[in-house]
């Protein structure tokens, strides 16, 4: 009985991951103690990303959560294109990130929306995409 507590306490005293990705931040090293709860580490899931857009009142009333959309990205010979799903659309209006260029486009109001995207290698985190309706 108490060889399964110590192996059960042995066991949960392990760190493991829950997903597989890539490792982005560090907040603890090995051998650093850890508070319940206290996160150690920053992944991303490189399978899947999402693409964070911006899009106009106009456009709005076309967009629905589930809906597939095409997602175009920069490749040495052009642009690649890849399907993805809107799984997300900000309720709120919020005024135009400064990443817009034109000046016109940087005075409205937008919507935020997340595309789901599948990652088969081809695209890295922070890579700009467009979203085709």
């Amino acid at each position: 009985m108490q060889i399964q507590q110590v192996a059960d306490q042995i066991r949960r005293c392990t760190v493991r991951s829950p997903m597989d990705g890539i490792l982005l931040t560090k907040y603890k090293e090995k051998g650093e103690v850890a508070s319940p709860g206290q996160p150690l580490y920053k992944m991303a899931n490189m399978n899947e990303l999402i693409l964070r857009a911006y899009v106009t009142g106009n456009q709005l009333s076309r967009i629905k959560t589930g809906e597939t959309v095409k997602v175009r990205y920069d490749t040495p010979d052009g642009m690649g294109l890849i399907t993805g799903v809107v799984n997300w659309v900000s309720s709120q209006a919020e005024f135009t990130p400064k990443i817009i260029q034109t000046k016109e486009e940087r005075v409205s109001l937008v919507y935020a929306i997340k595309v789901v995207v599948p990652n088969e290698g081809q695209l890295k985190i922070g890579m700009p995409g467009e979203v085709v309706f």
